[in-house]
């Protein structure tokens, strides 16, 4: 796979509203995970505000372990997968609990894989994670944002189609609401 390349996730932001929508916003341009892992052993209906948030519609930045709601699709170098990889997996480590760097070397491979089934698409296109929780499992459904013809490239309201799962569970996410001190 030398010299071979992949398509990955990076964090991206085209307005501020990820700085108070999440406890902490990734840094645009960190790589990313779907991060869903991050709320396995949590109960998911308890809970509020940000961390709810982060649930629903959150990839997790592997440098900060925070979180952005939108992911771009990127061309990388099989060197920076790998680097993607070990930085999981000390991450795992680190802030996970992971029992050793090689448990958690798999688990990133897992991961980073997982990513890389996501970005059969164009570079530069936009990915949106919805996330709920059924019968016990988490369930992710991915949308791709596509820019409105002639607009110009990652502006705020300019996308018009979204493709993906059809069968997401709605969500509505008042961000005036949150950004005013969550008052829901």
């Amino acid at each position: 796979m030398t010299g071979a390349h992949v398509k990955l996730l990076r964090t991206i932001q085209l307005d501020i509203s990820d700085t108070f929508v999440f406890e902490r916003a990734a840094e645009p341009g960190e790589w990313a995970v779907s991060g869903a892992f991050m709320f396995a052993r949590q109960d998911i209906a308890k809970l509020q505000g940000k961390a709810r948030t982060a649930f629903r519609a959150g990839f997790l930045g592997a440098n900060s372990f925070c979180r952005s709601s939108l992911a771009q699709v990127v061309e990388a170098t099989a060197q920076e997968r790998r680097e993607l990889v070990d930085l999981l997996a000390a991450q795992l480590v680190a802030r996970c609990g992971a029992p050793d760097v090689a448990t958690a070397t798999r688990a990133a491979e897992e991961e980073v894989a997982f990513v890389e089934s996501l970005c059969d698409h164009p570079d530069g296109l936009l990915i949106a994670v919805s996330r709920s929780r059924d019968d016990g499992a988490i369930r992710e459904a991915f949308r791709t944002l596509r820019p409105r013809d002639g607009a110009d490239s990652h502006r705020p309201f300019q996308f018009v189609e979204v493709t993906g799962d059809d069968e997401a569970p709605e969500e509505h996410l008042d961000l005036t609401a949150l950004r005013e001190g969550e008052r829901r």
